[in-house]
């Protein structure tokens, strides 16, 4: 079915990046028009994932070019559910940053930035063109970058460098693929490549492009042995940036990687056996990582290494078990992330610093506060009924259902090490006494009133959509089995693209 309100969370962000750069010097404007732009693009998110779960697969043609020779806009429940959550992990973001980033990098166009990201996140999932996949990544690529730098700190600029230079690599992986797949079959259109991959004559040949495709997808999803990029990365921008990417940018890597190994290369044993094997020593190195930090920023970022490996080992399983497992994980695992960085930059609006061994008292003198926290820490650690609970167990089930016994010992490691770090996370950061180092204190005024209502809103905001997800399981367990379906099934989605 034909719906061109399928690019409106597109353009929503496009034009409020546009009006905001009208306001350049106005930084309380572009906070004001920053939430709204949000809340908006969260209101046609929601209409749209709700068009799409109880109707059907959504089609736009750009310029009225029927595929697949024009560009195409594809609805589907994978790709508008995580549109919604971007939206909701979007708007999150946009009301921290309007006391969490500072007005120096406000002047430097940090808003507008923020909604091209944005606007590239929403067209990446959107778009049903392999090439129009790659001009989104681009889009994103850019704007990210730009956010990593902006303030112009030695230790951003250092980061930056890392995340540019993996992502060129990475750009330079998908490019040649497509290149060589549009050699061998004529089109782009993924669901006309659907039909024609399994045409071609030799598929060592098909084997071979889609390994571009997985180096490519994989290093953006920050998988091993591609992942050292993003600890070194996202502890160095403000909190805002990494919540936006710590809960977002690896998932559009883990999104192309589900559609195209789905939708376009079938997975035969060997890509599923490299799938497995990347998924336990992700899951592996980030918890292993995650066991020596002390630094809060850098903890979480071995966590997001370390979890994302959850969700390759279940695509790597390809069994609808385990695809609902891996979805339902992702979409937990967006929220979360999130959240997880938004507080990392509350404790240092708070205390002035993010290294553990520093920290301590935030029970005492902020117990509401520290008890929201800790409901987000037990969703991550797995705590049942909450979030992180449910979607193991469906991969405890497909591991155990094809004897992937290796797989099942990674979660189990992972899901405790998890447990460990976060423990002494809050035991250093909540439990001990606070810390009277003077590093701590000195010239540092922590926020109050409205300002730091301000800060907590948006997390508060996220820990009850967890909640949500948690208790309301079933809900999702009901969305996730409708993607994991429309996943091994691809017929709707090439009928609903291309008629046939």
């Amino acid at each position: 079915m034909i719906d061109n309100q399928i690019i409106a969370t597109v353009i929503i962000h496009l034009f409020t990046a546009i009006l905001q750069l009208g306001f350049w010097r106005k930084t309380v404007t572009q906070r004001v028009l920053s939430i709204i732009g949000c809340f908006t693009g969260f209101l046609f998110a929601l209409n749209l994932f709700t068009k799409v779960f109880n109707g059907s697969i959504l089609t736009m043609n750009a310029g009225n070019w029927a595929a697949p020779f024009g560009i195409v806009f594809v609805a589907d429940t994978l790709s508008t559910t995580l549109v919604l959550l971007t939206s909701i992990a979007a708007l999150a973001v946009s009301i921290f940053s309007a006391i969490g980033v500072g007005r120096a990098r406000m002047l430097y166009g940090y808003f507008p930035i923020f909604h091209f990201l944005i606007m590239g996140l929403n067209g990446a999932f959107l778009t049903g063109d392999i090439f129009n996949l790659y001009v989104w990544f681009e889009v994103v690529i850019i704007s990210s970058f730009v956010l990593l730098t902006l303030g112009g700190r030695q230790s951003q600029v250092e980061g930056a460098v890392k995340y540019m230079a993996m992502n060129i690599l990475a750009s330079t992986f998908f490019l040649t693929g497509i290149g060589i797949l549009y050699g061998i079959t004529g089109t782009l259109n993924m669901a006309d490549l659907a039909l024609k991959i399994p045409k071609v004559a030799d598929q060592s040949i098909v084997t071979l492009t889609s390994m571009f495709f997985l180096i490519g997808f994989g290093i953006k999803s920050a998988v091993f042995p591609l992942y050292f990029w993003l600890p070194s990365s996202y502890h160095t921008p403000p909190s805002a940036v990494a919540a936006t990417f710590g809960g977002l940018l690896t998932k559009v890597g883990l999104y192309a990687l589900f559609r195209v190994f789905t939708l376009m290369f079938i997975p035969n044993d060997f890509i599923k056996t490299v799938f497995i094997v990347m998924g336990i020593m992700t899951i592996l190195t980030g918890a292993f990582g995650a066991l020596i930090k002390d630094n809060v920023r850098r903890l979480f970022s071995y966590l997001i290494v370390c979890h994302i490996g959850f969700i390759i080992g279940g695509l790597g399983l390809y069994t609808k078990i385990a695809l609902l497992g891996a979805i339902f994980y992702l979409i937990h695992d967006i929220i979360v992330k999130t959240n997880l960085f938004l507080i990392a930059g509350l404790l240092r609006q708070l205390r002035g610093t993010m290294n553990m061994n520093k920290l301590g008292g935030l029970y005492a003198e902020y117990p509401k506060i520290s008890l929201m926290i800790a409901l987000v820490l037990f969703s991550l650690a797995g705590i049942p009924p909450l979030s992180g609970f449910w979607p193991k167990i469906y991969l405890f089930e497909a591991a155990f259902a094809s004897q992937n016994y290796f797989f099942i010992i990674s979660i189990i490691v992972g899901s405790f090490i998890t447990l460990y770090v976060l423990a002494k996370l809050w035991s250093e950061v909540f439990w001990k006494n606070a810390s009277t180092d003077p590093v701590v204190i000195d010239n540092f005024k922590p926020l109050k009133g409205y300002k730091k209502t301000l800060l907590v809103l948006p997390i508060g905001l996220l820990t009850l959509t967890t909640l949500f997800i948690g208790l309301n399981a079933e809900m999702v367990i009901q969305v996730a089995d409708k993607i994991a379906t429309e996943l091994l099934d691809t017929r709707p989605y090439i009928k609903a693209v291309l008629g046939k």
